[in-house]
């Protein structure tokens, strides 16, 4: 998407200029553009940034700095998308959390900043996650996936806590699990009864999209 001057938001994303990127949202709402076709176009930069993470172009800074990028234009555009009455078109919602225990969350904010930019909503529980926790928000917010990461092998096991947690609140068979950071791997995730395994981020999208039948 560009302006009457020629601004390629897309290659302004993915290149990371801020300024240039923010000052370009604050010109298309002034210019009474539409909310939701300006966070299209944002998302649109998100999306390439993460094929290019995928092709090896670009490695994780760059992912995660395009994630705070697109969080800060959207933080500009909220009222805008409120005040319009519209929301943004998802594909559906993903609940993530890092396992008790285990405090690493830059895997799960990869995954979170490929999912976004894809047209899911994320909701993330952050670092340390007990069973019960992950219970109480399926559901309340009843997601389209689960999403369990866990980095060390002390903490892996917890993944498989909260699938019998799930069973045991009557969750499970309505809920699709998926599995990942660096310890797991295909066969734990048949081991535990989780429905996916992410090798990473886009392995991640490609699998969530599968879960909930989407096919490219």
């Amino acid at each position: 998407m560009t302006n009457g001057s020629g601004f390629d938001v897309v290659e302004a994303v993915c290149e990371l200029r801020e300024d240039e990127v923010l000052d370009w949202v604050e010109g298309q709402l002034a210019a009474d553009v539409p909310p939701l076709e300006i966070a299209e176009a944002l998302s649109g930069g998100l999306e390439v940034l993460g094929q290019r993470f995928a092709e090896g172009i670009v490695f994780i800074p760059e992912l995660v700095l395009g994630g705070e990028l697109f969080g800060r234009a959207m933080e500009l555009l909220g009222p805008a998308i409120e005040a319009s009455g519209g929301e943004m078109k998802r594909l559906g919602t993903v609940l993530m959390g890092t396992v008790k225990g285990d405090l690493h969350d830059l895997g799960q904010n990869l995954v979170s900043v490929t999912l976004t930019a894809a047209g899911f909503k994320v909701v993330s529980l952050g670092c340390d996650v007990p069973p019960e926790r992950f219970v109480e928000e399926t559901a309340r917010l009843k997601p389209d996936v689960l999403g369990l990461s866990a980095l060390l092998t002390t903490t892996m096991q917890a993944q498989g806590d909260v699938i019998e947690a799930l069973q045991a609140a009557g969750l499970r068979n309505g809920t699709r699990v998926i599995v990942g950071g660096a310890v797991a791997n295909q066969r734990w995730a048949d081991e535990i009864g989780a429905d996916a395994y992410g090798a990473d981020a886009i392995d991640g999208l490609n699998k969530i999209k599968a879960l909930v039948g989407i096919n490219d």
